[in-house]
């Protein structure tokens, strides 16, 4: 296998790209999106609240994780205009054995689809690009709107335990994703 880092990952969808992020570049919408209500309510304070941290976040974050892993959080931008409307991937936590799909919107962009669109996109990466036989997703225990999704992409609630000690307990949902297709040869007839 290539060094995860050698090729940038690129996820098109009939609406969406995902590209890796740029520090420079996306830090003023991931300082946004980071600091939305909604983000700090069910995903979290990251402690983001300049251009500097927003650019750290991604260097240590998205960015190491794609260079690391060869997956990671990835930009969502609208294919027509590219409005950078929030992020989707595939995490890797210390405390799961596996990656996990994660995902944020900006909220004026929920509602029309664009996250199953991402994530059902990330999963096939996940599983042709990447060989993965099954991926994870979390969610805080009252985040109704991300559970509904999950189990829209086919994901089962296994679990619900906390990933540190001392940390609020998260609801663990599981995705057996399908083998790829064996290569087919072509027939000597």
């Amino acid at each position: 296998m290539s060094d995860p880092s050698d090729d940038p990952i690129t996820v098109i969808t009939p609406r969406l790209e995902l590209h890796e992020f740029d520090e420079q570049v996306d830090a003023p919408v991931v300082l946004r999106l980071l600091n939305e209500p909604s983000f700090i309510e069910f995903i979290g304070d990251r402690g983001v609240r300049t251009l500097e941290d927003a650019r750290r976040y991604l260097r240590e974050g998205p960015i190491a994780s794609c260079r690391t892993h060869g997956h990671g959080l990835l930009r969502v931008s609208l294919r027509g205009d590219g409005t950078v409307i929030g992020m989707c991937g595939l995490v890797k936590r210390d405390t799961l054995p596996i990656p996990d799909l994660g995902f944020a919107l900006l909220p004026e962009h929920w509602g029309k689809g664009y996250v199953q669109e991402a994530s059902r996109s990330v999963l096939e990466h996940g599983r042709s690009a990447l060989g993965l036989t099954e991926v994870l997703a979390i969610t805080s225990t009252h985040n109704q709107r991300s559970m509904a999704t999950l189990r829209t992409l086919g994901m089962t609630l296994e679990d619900t335990r906390a990933l540190a000690a001392g940390a609020a307990p998260v609801n663990v949902f599981r995705l057996r994703l399908p083998a790829a297709a064996p290569a087919t040869e072509p027939s000597m007839g």
